[in-house]
C-alpha cells in the first residue's frame, strides 16, 4: 500500500473573492483560514500548502457580536523594551487600519511556523470594495 502525496502546482491555485459586508468577524475568519490551508479540498494534507488565494473586500464593514464585545476587544503590541506594551481598542483599530483587524484574526488561526507564513501570504485584505486582482479572474463566493 502506498501513501498518496498530492502534486501541488502553484499555477493552478484558484483566486476567491469574499465580501465581508455585515459579516461576523470570527465566523468569516474561520472559513478563510480553512480555505487558505486547503481544508475545503479532498487533497488536503497537513504538511503541504494546498490552499487558494483569498481576496477580502469591505473589511471595514465587518461586525463583532456580543453585548460588550466591541468595547472589551483589545489589540496588544510589545516593543521589547520595559514599559513598551501598547494597547489599541477595537474601535481605534477599525478606524485606523480596518483591514488589519481581519488580517490578525486569520493569522492567529493558521499554524505558527514557516508553512503558516506561506499560507498567510495568499491572503489579500482591502478595506473598500475595490481590489487590484481583476487580472486573476477571481470567483465571488458567499460565506453565509
Amino acid at each position: 500500500m502506498k501513501t498518496f502525496i498530492p502534486k501541488i502546482d502553484p499555477a493552478n491555485r484558484k483566486w476567491l473573492v469574499i465580501d465581508l459586508n455585515n459579516v461576523v468577524l470570527g465566523r468569516a475568519a474561520v472559513k478563510v483560514a480553512d480555505i487558505l490551508r486547503g481544508k475545503n479540498k479532498p487533497i488536503f494534507s497537513p504538511h503541504l500548502d494546498t490552499g487558494d488565494h483569498v481576496v477580502i473586500i469591505n473589511a471595514k464593514n465587518v461586525r463583532v457580536t456580543g453585548k460588550n464585545k466591541p468595547q472589551n476587544l483589545r489589540y496588544y503590541r510589545y516593543s521589547g523594551y520595559p514599559g513598551g506594551l501598547t494597547t489599541t481598542t477595537y474601535a481605534e483599530m477599525l478606524q485606523k487600519k480596518p483591514e488589519e483587524v481581519f488580517r490578525m484574526a486569520v493569522k492567529r488561526m493558521l499554524p505558527k511556523n514557516r508553512l503558516g507564513n506561506k499560507m498567510f501570504k495568499k491572503l489579500h485584505v482591502y478595506a473598500g470594495a475595490e481590489h487590484p486582482h481583476e487580472a486573476q479572474k477571481p470567483e465571488l463566493i458567499k460565506l453565509f
